[in-house]
């Protein structure tokens, strides 16, 4: 009988030795704790995005009415009065991703990319932020129909043939590579040089491309400022899309696991 009871609490004892590894139970509190801190997230994004809407809506309207405002051209002559080296150069430079079939070929080869990668979710989603965000600034330009800006106001590059507000340069460059710089966030490995490498790279023509546009007169800053806002607020639609997708594994050729 003793040799039983001894036998019986030499086989538990791995058992009890092992627990410590096991994950712990998910208590209600914890539960709720989780639960709240998600809620919590979901109304600070919610606020931003209601708070970038309206103020796109404000200034949507007031650039309806208006061919510019004084602050435009103010900023304009500031701007196109900087004489740095090389200047010029990188403000043709920047607006060139978004030039006649550029934006065609840069989508292309990303899309292209992403398949051969097996990335399907990333390629669908590009696709959304891309289509999505060029047909939301092409009518957003019609309904407001504001004219560009003109020779007898500010220095103008050349001719420009579709209305002004807003920008379709820095839509495309937002939807672009604004949505590169979140796939290289999230899918590069971490602290690793070419991860660094792809954040600057795809940030800086987000960040240049408004200038460039008014440093050649081809828009006012409140054009740029509105398609900041309109692509920034559909790029964080298509980046809430894309973690459902990611989540629900819609498209599952993909790895399952993302490098992190």
């Amino acid at each position: 009988m003793t040799g039983d009871r001894k036998e019986n609490a030499d086989s538990a004892a791995p058992t009890a030795a092992s627990s410590p590894h096991e994950p712990a139970a998910v208590t209600p509190r914890r539960e709720w704790l989780r639960r709240l801190a998600a809620a919590r997230r979901l109304w600070r994004a919610e606020t931003v995005f209601v708070a970038g809407l309206a103020a796109f809506a404000v200034l949507a309207f007031f650039a309806r009415a208006n061919a510019y405002f004084e602050w435009d051209r103010a900023t304009a002559v500031a701007l196109q009065s900087l004489d740095l080296p090389g200047m010029q150069g990188l403000m043709y430079a920047v607006s060139r991703f978004g030039d006649g079939w550029r934006p065609w070929a840069l989508s292309g080869t990303a899309v292209l990319g992403f398949y051969l990668l097996r990335r399907r979710t990333e390629m669908f989603a590009l696709l959304l932020s891309v289509g999505g965000g060029s047909l939301l600034n092409r009518l957003m330009k019609m309904m407001i129909a504001r004219p560009r800006p003109t020779a007898e106001l500010v220095n103008v590059q050349r001719e420009w043939q579709h209305e002004s507000f807003p920008s379709g340069h820095v839509a495309f460059t937002v939807c672009f590579f604004g949505f590169l710089f979140f796939a290289a966030f999230a899918l590069l490995p971490k602290k690793s040089l070419k991860r660094r490498v792809a954040l600057v790279l795809t940030a800086l023509p987000v960040l240049l491309v408004g200038l460039s546009r008014v440093y050649l007169g081809a828009h006012w800053p409140s054009d740029t400022l509105g398609a900041y806002l309109l692509s920034g607020i559909w790029l964080a639609f298509v980046v809430h899309q894309y973690r459902r997708w990611k989540a629900r594994s819609t498209f599952h050729a993909e790895q399952a696991k993302v490098e992190r």
